[in-house]
């Protein structure tokens, strides 16, 4: 059973991007670049979301 965990090893700020990439199986990179045009896109309130999404997720 796949779990959603914070990647441990791939990781830039908090490794949500690349637990996000390898429970989906794609690339690290385009997470990150879909996460900061959201956080840009919606005037910081990704930025919040991100953070959030941090705390919750538990890490591998």
């Amino acid at each position: 059973m796949k779990r959603l965990t914070r990647s441990s090893y791939d990781k830039k700020i908090m490794g949500v991007g690349g637990g996000l990439a390898r429970y989906f199986g794609v690339d690290p990179t385009l997470v990150r670049i879909g996460l900061a045009l959201g956080g840009f896109f919606t005037s910081g309130l990704g930025v919040i979301a991100y953070f959030v999404v941090a705390m919750i997720m538990p890490e591998e």
